[in-house]
C-alpha cells in the first residue's frame, strides 16, 4: 500500500462542521479517502458539505463517526498524533516531512492512523499516550494552524515523500485492540507478582507502554507476550495451591 491508501484521517471532537468539509476537500485534493470523527460537537451535514464542495462527497458520503478515540484507532497498526505542545517529557518528530520518510516503510502492511484533537485545546496527554509517534508543524511565533490547513500539510508530506523501496518494507503490525489487551494482561501479572505496586500502576505502565512503542510490535510477538503472561499465572496459582495442600498435611 501506499501512504495514502493506508492512513486514516481521525478528527477527535471537532467543533466546527465547516473544519469537517474543509478536511474532506484537503484529502481529496492530497488522494486521501477515509476519514473518521469521533465525538463531533456539531454535526451538520449541510454545512459539511458546503465546504467540502461537490468533489469531497464521496468522502463525506464515506465518513465514518464513532464516540471514542480508542474506538477510531481499534483496528489500525500504527497510531500517529498531531501536538503543537512540546516538552521534555513528550519526544515529538519536528516535522510531517521527517513523518513521512517514517511512515513509508510502515505503510506497506499497516494501516495508520492520523490522529488531530479539537480546534481549541488539541490532544489531551491520554489521547497522546495511546500513539506510537507524536509529530509537530514547525511554525514562527504562532503556533495554532486550521484544522484543514494543518491536514493538508500532512497530506501534502506524506504524498509527496512517500517511497517503494522493497528493502524498506515493515511487516504487519499489532493494532491497538491487541496492544490494549497486551498492556492490560501485563499489569494484571505484574501486579500479582509485584512487580508494580497497586496504588499507582498505571505510573509503571506508561514507562511500559512507552517501551513497547518503541519496539513496533507485531501481532504474533503480542500473542507471545501475553501467553508468557497467562503461564506466569498459570505458575503462581499452582505453586499456591501446592503450597496450601502442603500447609494443611502438616496441620494434620
Amino acid at each position: 500500500m501506499t501512504i495514502p491508501e493506508a492512513t486514516t484521517i481521525v478528527l477527535k471532537e471537532p467543533r466546527f462542521p465547516e473544519n469537517i468539509g474543509a478536511v474532506a476537500r484537503a484529502m481529496h485534493n492530497m488522494g486521501f479517502a477515509r476519514l473518521v470523527v469521533v465525538n463531533p460537537e456539531n454535526w451538520d451535514l449541510k454545512r459539511i458539505h458546503m465546504m467540502a464542495t461537490h468533489e469531497a462527497a464521496t468522502i463525506v458520503k464515506h465518513i465514518r463517526r464513532v464516540e471514542t478515540l480508542s474506538e477510531a484507532v481499534a483496528s489500525t497498526r500504527y497510531v500517529v498524533g498531531t501536538t503543537a505542545r512540546l516538552g521534555r517529557r513528550r519526544p515529538v518528530m519536528q516535522s510531517p516531512a521527517a513523518l513521512a520518510k517514517h511512515l513509508t516503510p510502515i505503510a506497506t502492511n499497516n494501516e495508520i492512523a492520523l490522529v488531530f484533537g479539537p480546534e481549541d485545546r488539541g490532544l489531551t496527554n491520554e489521547d497522546l499516550r495511546a500513539c506510537h509517534k507524536l509529530v509537530t508543524i514547525p511554525t514562527a511565533d504562532f503556533a495554532s494552524i486550521n484544522l484543514a490547513q494543518s491536514v493538508m500539510i500532512f497530506c501534502y508530506e506524506l504524498t509527496r515523500k512517500q517511497r517503494t523501496e522493497a528493502d524498506l518494507h515493515i511487516p504487519r503490525l499489532a493494532n491497538r485492540h491487541e496492544l490494549d489487551g497486551m498492556y492490560e494482561t501485563l499489569k494484571n501479572t505484574l501486579l500479582k507478582i509485584d512487580y508494580i505496586k497497586p496504588d499507582n500502576p498505571d505510573y509503571w505502565m506508561n514507562k511500559i507502554r512507552t517501551f513497547g512503542t518503541h519496539m513496533k510490535l507485531r501481532a504474533r510477538e503480542v500473542s507471545i507476550i501475553r501467553g508468557i503472561c497467562r503461564q506466569i499465572d498459570w505458575y503462581g496459582n499452582d505453586r499456591f495451591e501446592a503450597g496450601r495442600i502442603h500447609t494443611k498435611k502438616l496441620g494434620k
